[in-house]
């Protein structure tokens, strides 16, 4: 699937503040991502990233 900077989308597993619901921030080596319950930002590496989204909101 594609993806690009802004896309909403939905983690398999829950963030500590309760929510799924992640924005993509950046696309390259590394995604980062900012959460939108808490804003707290991840990066990580694009293989493990694309194995922890379950689908685009």
């Amino acid at each position: 699937m594609e993806y690009k900077i802004g896309d909403k989308i939905e983690m398999k597993k829950v963030h500590p503040c309760g929510s799924k619901e992640w924005e993509i921030t950046r696309i390259g080596v590394d995604f980062k991502f900012k959460c939108l319950g808490c804003e707290h930002i991840i990066t990580v590496e694009r293989p493990k990233a694309l194995k922890m989204i379950k689908r685009k909101i």
